[in-house]
This record gives C-alpha cells, sequence and structure tokens, in this order.
C-alpha cells in the first residue's frame, strides 16, 4: 500500500491549520506558499475536508479556513481514509469487497486481516497534536 501525494498534503494542511489555529480563518493561499503546495491542488484537497466537517471556510476579506474541533480528536487514520478511501491492503479486506469464496480455506486471510488491523490502529492512535511535536 502506498499513501498518495493527496494523503500527505492532507496531513501537511491539517498540520499548518493546526499550527495557526489560534490566528482564526486561514488563506489558502498562506498554507499554499508555507506547504510549497500548488493552490491549484489545495483546491481539490480543501473540499474533501470541508463537506467532511474537518474544516470551515468563510470566503471574501479575512476568509479562509479553521479546524473546526480540538486538535486531539483528528487522527491520521480518519484523514487518510477521507483521501486513500479505506487502509486495506488486500482487495478482500476492502470496505465494499464481494465475499471472497476462498476466504475459508485461504491461509493468508488472517494475516492480512492482523496486518489491515495494526495499520488502522497505528494511524487512528496518532492525532495531528502528534505530528505537530515531531521535528
Amino acid at each position: 500500500m502506498m499513501i498518495s501525494s493527496k494523503g500527505r498534503y492532507v496531513l501537511r494542511v491539517m498540520i499548518d491549520l493546526a499550527e495557526h489555529s489560534g490566528e482564526g480563518y486561514v488563506p489558502m493561499k498562506d498554507i499554499a506558499a508555507r506547504q510549497e503546495i500548488s493552490l491549484k491542488y489545495l483546491e481539490k484537497i480543501v473540499p474533501v475536508l470541508t463537506q467532511n466537517g474537518l474544516i470551515e471556510g468563510v470566503h471574501g476579506k479575512g476568509g479562509g479556513y479553521r479546524l473546526t474541533r480540538p486538535l486531539e480528536e483528528y487522527k491520521v487514520g480518519e484523514l487518510l481514509r477521507l483521501t486513500e478511501g479505506d487502509l486495506a491492503p488486500v482487495a478482500c479486506l476492502e470496505k465494499d469487497a464481494k465475499p471472497c469464496e476462498r476466504t475459508t480455506e485461504c491461509r493468508t486471510y488472517p494475516m492480512w486481516r492482523r496486518f489491515t488491523q495494526l495499520l488502522n490502529d497505528f494511524f487512528d492512535g496518532i492525532s495531528i497534536v502528534d505530528l505537530m511535536q515531531e521535528k
């Protein structure tokens, strides 16, 4: 499994918003400049965050975006699932996967199921606050 640039950029945007949360609404152009992400690319990412209620925006003078909940409630797993879909490493474990007829005799299925759980637990155990403290 590979995390796309969209997934990585969503984390950078959320960290940036968290670090500037005391400043009110943060203009998208400021985030783009600090994070060295094109404004055009950000315009594809930000709607995903607003539509899912993770951030809110105001247009016009003094406008921008801000977080909608306490920083520690933003988990990396939630953010990555928004951009990457579920984090299953194999098709048979994806959210809406058709049941595999080999599941009962598949010798690798239990391993993939445990790995998927570990992966989700790992990312769900990391908050934006944790990432802000990394240097």
